[in-house]
């Protein structure tokens, strides 16, 4: 794993995780619809792209014509 997916995989693992505390806290209520569910699916997919290497939202970038900088 490379500097650059732990860094990924960490912060996807304190979005989820704060997330996880303060519903469990009783401070919100992750069964209502909200926009903290935003907030769970930018967690997870961070954590996805460290594993797996596949950013969906790169996919959706590279599809409108934007370049990578790395060539």
């Amino acid at each position: 794993m490379t500097i650059n997916n732990a860094v990924n995989f960490m912060a996807g693992s304190v979005v989820t995780l704060g997330l996880a505390l303060a519903h469990f806290n009783g401070t919100i209520d992750i069964t209502n619809t909200s926009w903290l569910w935003l907030s769970a699916f930018v967690g997870l997919n961070l954590m996805q792209m460290a594993i797996t290497g596949f950013c969906p939202a790169k996919f959706i970038f590279k599809l409108l014509g934007l370049k990578d900088t790395k060539g």
